[in-house]
């Protein structure tokens, strides 16, 4: 009798572990991400349009320029890499490497610090704090607010908790809008951490039509001040799933 009891109790502490085990990496936060290739563009150079009128003469023009926002800068491209058991001195117990089809979510912030106990979607102050940051003012056309202005995104999954309805926008696919709704692809979304610390988070699209026609992983946009004369520095992180 004793002896079936300390086998069940056996089998239920084994259940226990092998239980708390897979909550540990269900939720496991996002994790840094390497940058092994970049490469910058800074835009079109477009030449000015002349006018060589005659003397005595009143010319109505209608002009047009297109210029380049200050107020943001964009990042694209591809993602790659595995799942690993390893320990905090990077030794490999087992990796999976055969993601052919990476999905999940890219994560740009201006903290190289961030916890990841109670994600939830980017809350007003949150975003004028950010926006304030960028010297710009919820009021311009091209501030925070203005431009993730719709919250009719796919649900995000970030270090297991679910978000839903939060500010959101959809980058473009062969310059083109998509309309902003759940069905675009590279959707990209706010969110904070417990700290407040906000995170723009792009949602993960393998090997999909980008902005400019060729094939992108992710596509997002990030706040950046107009006046600072040091740009900006962002950290990247990925959670695969």
């Amino acid at each position: 009798m004793k002896k079936e009891k300390i086998k069940t109790v056996a089998v239920w502490v084994f259940v226990i572990l092998i239980c708390a085990l897979y909550v540990k990496v269900a939720l496991a936060d996002p994790t840094g991400a390497t940058i092994n290739s970049n490469s910058t563009d800074t835009g079109p150079t477009i030449t000015p349009g002349n006018l060589t009128n005659d003397r005595g003469t009143i010319t109505t023009i209608v002009l047009q320029a297109m210029q380049q926002d200050q107020h943001w800068k964009g990042y694209v491209g591809n993602v790659t890499g595995a799942l690993s058991l390893r320990d905090s001195n990077q030794e490999t117990l087992y990796d999976w490497t055969n993601l052919a089809s990476p999905s999940g979510e890219v994560y740009a912030t201006r903290s190289s610090s961030l916890s990841f106990s109670s994600v939830q979607c980017a809350q007003a102050g949150t975003i004028t704090t950010e926006e304030t940051f960028n010297n710009m003012t919820g009021t311009d056309a091209d501030s925070i607010s203005n431009t993730f202005n719709e919250t009719d995104h796919t649900a995000m999954t970030i270090a297991g908790t679910t978000v839903n309805s939060c500010p959101y926008a959809s980058m473009y696919v062969s310059s083109t809008s998509q309309g902003q709704d759940s069905n675009d692809d590279f959707q990209e979304i706010l969110v904070e951490d417990a700290s407040a610390n906000l995170m723009y988070v792009s949602q993960i699209n393998d090997d999909t039509t980008g902005f400019n026609s060729n094939s992108y992983d992710f596509q997002m946009i990030v706040g950046e001040s107009d006046v600072k004369t040091t740009p900006t520095t962002f950290y990247f992180y990925v959670e695969l799933s």
